[in-house]
């Protein structure tokens, strides 16, 4: 069954309440809380790759630096266009700079693992660079997929406009679009010349925030309309880091949305990760509720003392002068671990990350066999 980009509602009453504004209000308008979000400082972080061995010991934790030395990645923006819904979709590709040895420190020579990256609400594609030029640096290829109807573009024009164009892409028919987009943009990059580059049996997914529902969605999140679930699975994917995820508003029982995810999930958030909009409060105890309703035996949990909503971005500051880049620099290991751990095989890392970062966390809560 396609998906409708048209903007009228497409469900019954309940079920449209549990896209619209699961994935809309309560979480675009979630993302409302980013209104901060501006124009996007490339932040990223020194690399492991070969020095991965050579991390200092977890006795002696020492914070890189968030910025990734631009010899160690490659950005490349593309501007693509989806004709069958008449929708841009901009991306932004970081690869390694050495593609071919860092196929090599990642264990296959089929190609790059590769992580899909959705923004959150009035984000771009040069958002949470601060990931995506790390990961580069350390072999992943990372796709930076920019939603045109939720991006950046939303915080320009009469600000006397602004929340009819929040609510604009909190509309389901927004909602669908994105995982169209992200899906399409994995389409293209396939079968465009950096596609030899890429393992097609290494794609995870990744979002903060709105990203994050889309994600879910992408992962196996069931949502129905008139009796019929959605066609929204992306079966490439193999594996799932939800950043800051709303809950799906409206909906007191996560767990029929969400129990069909079956893939590895990685769930990052802080004690202070609150999304706090007039009417669509929400506290980070539901990113817990999202963590505890997901499908699956093979998920973990990683929640950072203090912080903020928008500590995972490319601002600086937000969360906490201090703890903001630590936040940062954890995150992004901790990612490169967990996609060790799924398409590797190394278990060892998520151990060692829990022992170099341990004391910036609330709880750590990895799968068995993961730590």
């Amino acid at each position: 069954m396609p998906i409708d980009p048209a903007p009228e509602p497409l469900l019954p009453d309940a079920s449209r309440r549990r896209l619209s504004l699961g994935l809309g209000l309560g979480a675009v308008l979630a993302l409302g809380a980013l209104a901060g979000c501006k124009p996007e400082v490339a932040e990223s972080a020194a690399g492991l790759g070969e020095a991965r061995a050579a991390a200092p010991p977890a006795s002696a934790p020492e914070f890189a630096e968030v910025s990734v030395p631009s010899r160690l990645f490659e950005a490349h923006d593309l501007d693509w266009q989806d004709l069958a819904r008449q929708r841009p979709v901009p991306v932004r590709l970081y690869l390694p700079a050495e593609s071919a040895g860092a196929a090599e420190s990642t264990g296959s020579a089929a190609g790059l693992p590769l992580l899909l990256f959705s923004h959150g609400l009035g984000g771009s594609r040069r958002g949470y660079s601060y990931l995506g030029a790390y990961l580069a640096s350390q072999g992943v290829a990372s796709l930076h997929v920019q939603h045109v109807g939720s991006d950046r573009g939303l915080w320009t024009g009469n600000p006397f406009s602004l929340v009819g164009r929040l609510q604009d892409a909190a509309k389901e028919s927004e909602a669908l679009n994105r995982v169209a987009d992200v899906r399409f943009a994995l389409d293209q990059l396939l079968a465009s010349e950096f596609g030899e580059r890429i393992d097609p049996q290494r794609i995870a997914a990744a979002g903060h925030s709105y990203g994050a529902n889309t994600t879910m969605l992408l992962a196996g999140a069931r949502v129905q309309r008139q009796g019929q679930v959605l066609p929204l699975l992306e079966p490439r994917i193999k594996a799932a880091i939800l950043i800051s995820a709303p809950p799906f508003y409206g909906e007191s029982d996560l767990a029929p949305i969400l129990q069909d995810v079956r893939i590895p999930s990685l769930h990052i958030t802080a004690t202070q990760d609150v999304i706090q909009v007039p009417g669509y409060y929400s506290a980070a105890e539901d990113r817990i509720k999202v963590f505890e309703a997901m499908g699956g035996p093979s998920k973990a949990l990683a929640m950072f003392e203090g912080g903020s909503h928008s500590i995972f971005t490319d601002r600086s500051g937000t969360g906490g002068v201090s703890l903001n880049p630590k936040v940062k620099v954890a995150t992004r290991e901790l990612s490169l671990a967990f996609l060790d751990h799924v398409f590797v095989g190394r278990k060892e890392g998520l151990s060692r990350w829990n022992a170099r970062y341990g004391a910036l966390l609330q709880r750590w809560q990895p799968a068995a066999g993961m730590a």
